[in-house]
């Protein structure tokens, strides 16, 4: 690592091949946590490059514990937090509307690092028990329309990097790998990033892969789409400025999509939309994200992709995929 660290300090970066190589030896355990602190923390000091970007992913997912679920159409809705905007759980919300509109979701998620609330904080405080048995998560995709996967359990080498960004208490490269290494490695991924330069790395990967995609970034700052301005979309066929109009819905202010600031409120907002009794902010804000992500799902116009989202929450089978996959 010290031969690594001094090239790095001396503003070289790392070919497609030490990156990998790199990440694999941080997974298995070579380096201490000192070392790591280091190492990630010239990435907070300069850009990623693509080819480090690219042997970063693939090393985690050579490392992973892999999901086969070949067999069903998933699509996977993360984001890369580290927006520092301390929203409700917006992509969480979204893939439960997703998952009521039919459509098989492959969630892939992680407690909040640079913000309170992740995905697993409020699954788990909801009463999830996270799991990497296979058969209990595809009876959750089969049952539910949706499964979990929570991220510490199927990357188990990523455990020497958890307590030093813990400690670290800001966003690292793992913000942006993390929706690039969801373990089931689905087809369909809508993934919002925090800003435009992470947009250009995704885009440019992305595009290199045979996935179907849609990457979002609100021009406001946001790593999804909030309504509280303009915001881009980029996809196989496009790269595009839209505005909350699009959706037929006004703009909102930053205010009226915060979390609450701790996991409690978070979870009576979220259960509070999930009910459609959510504030007109709060649920167009999701219904938006959910349309986005259906249209990639069904390649229909947004207007017939929001009308399915509509009816998956305002029918509860939103909610009712949220309740089974509890139950399961």
């Amino acid at each position: 690592m010290k031969e690594i660290l001094n090239e790095l300090f001396e503003h070289k970066s790392l070919s497609y091949e030490r990156a990998k190589e790199v990440l694999t030896n941080i997974g298995q355990g070579q380096y201490n946590h000192s070392q790591i602190a280091a190492f990630l923390t010239v990435f907070l000091m300069r850009s990623i490059t693509i080819d480090e970007l690219a042997g970063f992913r693939d090393a985690l997912l050579d490392l992973c514990i892999k999901v086969d679920l070949s067999d069903f159409e998933t699509i996977d809705l993360c984001g890369t937090g580290g927006d520092g905007k301390d929203t409700f759980n917006i992509s969480t919300l979204t893939s439960f509307i997703v998952a009521g509109a039919g459509y098989k979701v492959s969630k892939h998620g992680n407690y909040g690092v640079s913000s309170g609330v992740g995905s697993s904080n409020m699954l788990e405080y909801l009463g999830y028990q996270f799991t990497n048995d296979a058969d209990k998560i595809r009876k959750s995709i089969e049952k539910a329309g949706i499964c979990f996967l929570h991220a510490p359990l199927f990357h188990p080498a990523m455990k020497n990097v958890g307590p030093v960004r813990k400690e670290l208490k800001v966003k690292t490269f793992f913000n942006i790998l993390g929706p690039m290494v969801n373990p089931s490695f689905p087809k369909n991924q809508m993934v919002g990033v925090y800003n435009l330069e992470v947009a250009r790395l995704y885009a440019y990967l992305y595009q290199k892969s045979d996935k179907n995609f849609a990457i979002i970034h609100s021009l406001s700052g946001y790593d999804e789409v909030s309504l509280t301005g303009d915001f881009k979309r980029i996809t196989t066929q496009s790269d595009e400025i839209l505005s909350p109009g699009y959706f037929g819905f006004e703009k909102i202010m930053p205010e009226e999509i915060a979390s609450g600031g701790n996991v409690e409120q978070a979870a009576k907002i979220f259960l509070d939309i999930l009910q459609n009794k959510g504030t007109k902010a709060q649920t167009n804000t999701v219904l938006a994200n959910a349309a986005l992500a259906i249209q990639i799902m069904n390649g229909k116009s947004i207007t017939d992709s929001l009308a399915e989202a509509k009816e998956s929450l305002e029918s509860r089978r939103a909610y009712q995929a949220l309740k089974t996959l509890l139950e399961i």
